[in-house]
């Protein structure tokens, strides 16, 4: 269970840690020793942790009862709470009876005790446990759910199951080898889910334009319509590609360094250009994405060429790449220094055509 936080006087406590049978509490301001304070306990955290705590134990024990099903460890998360059960699989039909059988005890009103026992009573090897922490000190705290549970446990916990309100099993996935992790939620998390749920609900209805019952269709028909759009806008990219290539060749006297940079294009737009336009004579120095932000380059050309100028191209970038027969690509951060990258190529072409 996570530690409980609040103040000391005036000062948060950022942590609590448990060192032997001490408590040690992190403050980001020393505290006068000594001193008389007012402790003041974030409610609102502490009974949160006390429903999912007291939640969990009534879970593993009725899934323990019903289906013979161990908890062999569990977590206390920050929206939602994982049971792990020592058993490969879990059906639907099982998680219903088990949520079902559960509300129910809440429903009934069940007494939550704690009680203190020593060490060494026979009865601490009676109640339900997966062990003392070897540093453990003093006695033993048992915390029983009347008629259905006695566990060793050192949380805090409701006094009634009736405090826990209710509690959904959201269902199972896959854990580690042959065990099951049950996914639940208690109490004022159930309604904080729902809270989230409905807002979510609302605001797909006024974005689809339709009711609840019809989100999944909707969305399933806008999915088709984006994928026809991106296979039309590719085809539209590649012929896009051809033509300026084309473009490109038809000049009576090409120019040795071909700069393009399109806002809409992809890595295979830049290809298809280098492919058609060839790179044993031309040097190429493609970009695609934002003109000032992030984008994606290729530089294409002779191979030895490519294989100088890549790195420092991509350095100018602030970004990083790879590549391999004449050709080197990746991403740009500081698409801004286009300019930068094409004064660096024209100068590289001068010093091999000191003529040109």
């Amino acid at each position: 269970q996570p530690d409980d936080r609040g103040l000391i006087g005036d000062v948060p406590v950022l942590r609590v840690t448990r060192r032997g049978p001490e408590a040690v509490h992190f403050v980001p301001a020393a505290l006068e020793p000594g001193a008389e304070v007012l402790l003041s306990l974030d409610w609102e955290r502490r009974f949160d942790h006390m429903q999912q705590h007291s939640g969990q134990h009534l879970i593993s024990a009725v899934a323990e009862q019903m289906f013979g099903f161990k908890t062999t460890s569990w977590e206390l998360g920050r929206q939602r709470s994982v049971i792990e059960l020592d058993t490969p699989s879990v059906t639907a039909e099982q998680v219903q009876a088990l949520e079902e059988s559960v509300n129910e005890k809440i429903r009934d009103r069940v007494p939550v005790t704690v009680r203190e026992l020593a060490a060494d009573d026979p009865e601490v090897e009676t109640v339900r446990s997966r062990g003392l922490p070897d540093d453990h000190v003093g006695p033993v705290r048992v915390v029983d759910i009347k008629g259905i549970d006695s566990n060793l446990c050192c949380g805090t916990h409701v006094s009634n199951l009736s405090d826990l309100q209710v509690i959904k099993l959201l269902g199972v996935e896959k854990g580690k080898k042959n065990k099951t992790n049950l996914v639940f939620l208690v109490g004022n998390r159930v309604l904080k889910s729902i809270e989230q749920s409905h807002s979510t609900e609302k605001a797909l209805t006024s974005l689809l334009k339709n009711g609840p019952g019809e989100h999944v269709e909707a969305v399933k028909r806008l999915q088709s319509s984006v994928k026809l759009l991106q296979k039309n806008n590719l085809n539209l990219l590649r012929d896009i590609a051809v033509l300026i290539a084309r473009e490109f060749k038809s000049k009576p006297a090409p120019k040795q360094l071909f700069v393009l940079h399109r806002k809409e294009g992809d890595s295979e737009f830049m290809n298809i250009i280098a492919n058609e336009i060839g790179t044993e004579e031309t040097l190429l120095f493609l970009t695609v994405g934002d003109e000032k932000e992030a984008g994606l380059f290729l530089l294409a050309g002779p191979v030895e060429a490519v294989e100088n100028l890549g790195p420092r191209v991509a350095e100018l970038l602030g970004g990083k790449g790879a590549g391999k027969r004449g050709r080197f690509q990746g991403k740009a951060a500081k698409m801004s220094r286009r300019g930068e990258v094409q004064a660096l190529l024209q100068e590289f072409i001068s010093h091999q055509n000191p003529g040109a």
